[in-house]
C-alpha cells in the first residue's frame, strides 16, 4: 500500500512539478507568457479591491508573483511527492490564491465561449484543491490516532 501511495503522489505533484519546470523555462527577463497573461488580470484584481477596500494596493511586479508561483509549485510538489504537509500546504496557496485570478470565468457571461473553459479549469483547480485537503485530513486523522495509541502500562506487583 505504501508503493500505490507514493505513486499517487508522484502522479498528482507532477501536474505542478512539470508545470513549474514550464514555467521557469519561458520565464526569461520579462516573466515569459504566464507574465503576460496574468498582468491584466491581476490588474483587474488590484482595482476592484482598491476600489472595495478604499485604500489604494501597493504596485506588485508581476514578475515576481511568476517566480513565487514557480517557487509554490515546484518546492510544493516535490514535498509532497515525499509525503509532506508543508508541501500540500504550499500547493494550497497557490491553488487558493492563482485559481481565482487566472480562471475568471465569473466576467463573462455564459453565452460567451470562454466562460465554459475557464469554468472547467477552475472547477479542475478546485478539484486539485480538495484532493490536497483530503490528503492534509487523512494525514492528520492517522498522527492523532498514532498519538492515543499508548505505551503498556508495567504491571506493579
Amino acid at each position: 500500500m505504501g508503493f500505490i501511495s507514493f505513486l499517487g503522489r508522484v502522479l498528482f505533484a507532477s501536474i505542478f512539478i512539470l508545470s513549474a519546470w514550464q514555467m521557469f523555462n519561458e520565464f526569461g527577463v520579462d516573466g515569459g507568457p504566464a507574465a503576460q497573461d496574468l498582468v491584466p488580470r491581476f490588474g483587474a484584481v488590484q482595482k476592484h479591491l482598491a476600489s472595495n477596500l478604499g485604500v489604494r494596493l501597493p504596485d506588485i511586479d508581476v514578475r515576481h508573483l511568476v517566480a513565487t508561483s514557480i517557487v509554490f509549485k515546484g518546492v510544493g510538489g516535490l514535498l509532497f511527492v515525499f509525503g509532506s504537509t508543508f508541501g500540500a500546504y504550499l500547493l494550497l496557496l497557490y491553488l487558493a490564491f492563482t485559481a481565482p485570478v487566472v480562471y475568471d470565468f465569473y466576467k463573462y457571461n455564459v453565452s460567451q465561449p470562454e466562460f465554459f473553459g475557464l469554468l472547467n479549469e477552475f472547477i479542475q483547480s478546485m478539484a486539485l484543491f480538495g484532493g490536497l485537503l483530503f490528503f492534509l485530513g487523512m494525514k492528520n486523522s492517522i498522527l492523532r490516532r498514532q498519538l492515543k495509541k499508548k505505551a503498556p502500562k508495567m504491571k506493579t506487583n
